[in-house]
């Protein structure tokens, strides 16, 4: 990954002249005159020693220069320069303009590697544990489960790809209070909560006067018959589906619940118990048992959480709905009172889905009555351009589904646009016939030297970054604005650059470009869960 080389080579330089400890950051700028790739590196240096950052902009270039494809006297472990020229500029930047030779050289790389390209040693096997949706089983899975369902699934698949253990984990809250206000709503009693026809279904299948039980009993049937079809119709496969209810009916609750009592982090007030969560930066203490005896949501959560410590997860990932964003620091406070470290913790918590058509909020279902289902939606769309468009905007940023858009079969929509360049690929190489295709010879890839294809080959070589980055900030809209920008890229290579060319050499050279862009796109396309068709 030359963004990783680039800066090992910088932080070479750097330790030439200052002895400080200087985190060194590796950015693509926005516009190509700035270079592949820069550095602010000398202004950070520059701040902390107080000299010019031109000037050690300049000196760091110098030690850097060895790197180049015009250098003489390259270190003798690369196979070629890396760069056509660095610069040093005004305030303090190092701009990395990468060579023609390493470009070139990076098509033979992705051939061989294949389907393993972008592939990563960064998690070391590490275990992680990935719990989304997690929906309560009290009615269909909605719109706004989709959000964290697929994010989850996704980057489970991408942290799998930078070489971590990775685990699906559904959490079935089947005990408390939800599940008694699910059975008066089958009774259909006063306080009949849930609405919708599945509520209809329900009573003609579960029978009892005893909202819990009534309960219990409808949770399971929705959990088996409406939830877990659904997930696997998101194209979601969990490792492990758990049941709230488990930790009860082992004592988990209170065996954690004592151990906090131990470590005296629980008081009484006002009858009831009460954990100091402030004491680890909450904004105030949270009740573990009511006054009435009956224990709190929270101090489930709390067993759950040390169940997942005590199966040996490095990380934990939560992916939350909007609604619990209040949650986070006392889960936090609860993971550092059990001796977790505030690292191996994190919570994603998703912003609001809004579906619009012609320009207007709508809902599709009257079925359901005051919501829309991920099953219609996907019924609706389809799947590929479901999970395209949940995954294209930050979590914390509202998301507005646009329903004309995704229906819309042109280049106007992302996926078809994408798609189509996997499918325009698989067309040239159909058309090659009997044509031997085999990895190009490096004479005939120093052929490829036109704008569009060099632009390609620099989108191509971004794929590790961007499971790197993934990896590190798990902000999984980077991979399907990447593979916008690789279509276009691949898009405007077509325009510019005939592939079918009677010149052998260059077909060849051209042919082993196209065929590397296929098994890239096919990587992303493969880590969202979206298909990669051969036509369109």
């Amino acid at each position: 990954m030359v963004r990783k080389e680039i800066k090992k080579i910088t932080e070479k330089a750097i330790k030439k002249f200052y002895k400080e400890k200087i985190e060194v950051k590796i950015e693509r700028p926005s516009e190509m005159v700035f270079g592949d790739y820069a550095t602010n590196v000398a202004m950070i240096i520059a701040k902390q020693i107080k000299k010019n950052p031109l000037e050690i902009a300049e000196n760091l270039k110098f030690q850097i220069q060895p790197y180049g494809e015009f250098a003489q006297g390259r270190p003798a472990n690369f196979k070629s320069g890396y760069f056509d020229k660095i610069e040093a500029v005004k305030p303090g930047f190092i701009n990395f303009f990468l060579s023609k030779k390493y470009l070139q050289e990076q098509v033979s790389e992705i051939l061989k590697q294949k389907e393993k390209f972008g592939g990563l040693i960064l998690g070391k096997n590490k275990k992680i544990n990935i719990e989304f949706i997690s929906a309560n089983p009290t009615g269909p899975l909605t719109l706004g489960n989709g959000r964290g369902g697929f994010c989850g699934d996704v980057l489970a698949n991408v942290l799998a790809k930078a070489g971590y253990k990775t685990f699906r984990e559904y959490y079935i809250n089947d005990v408390g209070e939800q599940v008694k206000k699910l059975g008066h709503s089958v009774i259909g009693d006063s306080e009949t909560i849930y609405k919708g026809d599945y509520i209809f279904d329900l009573r003609k299948k579960v029978k009892g006067d005893n909202p819990e039980k009534v309960g219990e009993q409808a949770a399971k049937i929705i959990l088996e018959e409406m939830i877990k079809p659904s997930t696997k119709k998101m194209g979601i496969k969990f490792d492990v589906w758990f049941s709230e209810k488990s930790l009860y009916q082992k004592k988990e609750v209170d065996k954690v619940l004592e151990q906090l009592k131990n470590k005296n982090l629980c008081y009484k007030k006002q009858g009831a118990l009460w954990f100091k969560s402030t004491n680890f930066g909450d904004d105030k203490d949270r009740v573990l048992i009511k006054a009435n005896g009956e224990k709190t949501y929270f101090a489930s959560d709390i067993a759950y959480l040390k169940n997942k410590i005590s199966r040996g997860f490095d990380v934990l990932i939560y992916f939350w709905g909007a609604d619990h964003y209040g949650y986070v620091a006392r889960l936090k406070a609860a993971a550092q009172a059990l001796g977790y470290k505030k690292e191996q913790l994190h919570i994603i918590v998703s912003q609001l889905v809004r579906l619009f058509a012609d320009g207007k909020e709508m809902r599709m279902s009257k079925r359901t009555g005051n919501y829309t289902t991920l099953d219609e939606l996907i019924d609706e769309v389809g799947l590929d351009i479901a999970r395209f468009f949940f995954l294209i905007r930050n979590n914390d940023t509202h998301l507005n589904f646009d329903l004309d858009l995704a229906k819309e079969q042109s280049e106007k929509n992302p996926v078809f646009y994408i798609q189509y360049a996997h499918a325009r690929i698989c067309a040239i190489l159909r058309k090659c016939g009997k044509l031997e295709i085999r990895n190009p010879k490096s004479e005939n890839l120093k052929l490829l030297n036109h704008p569009s294809e060099l632009n390609l080959i620099k989108q191509l070589i971004r794929f590790p970054e961007i499971i790197e980055d993934i990896a590190n900030d798990y902000q999984v809209q980077r991979l399907p604005l990447y593979a916008v920008d690789l279509a276009a890229s691949f898009h405007q290579f077509y325009r510019d650059c005939q592939v079918l060319t009677g010149d052998r050499p260059l077909l060849e050279a051209r042919t082993g470009l196209i065929l590397a862009t296929k098994i890239v796109l096919k990587n992303t396309l493969d880590l969202m869960g979206i298909s990669v068709p051969p036509k369109m």
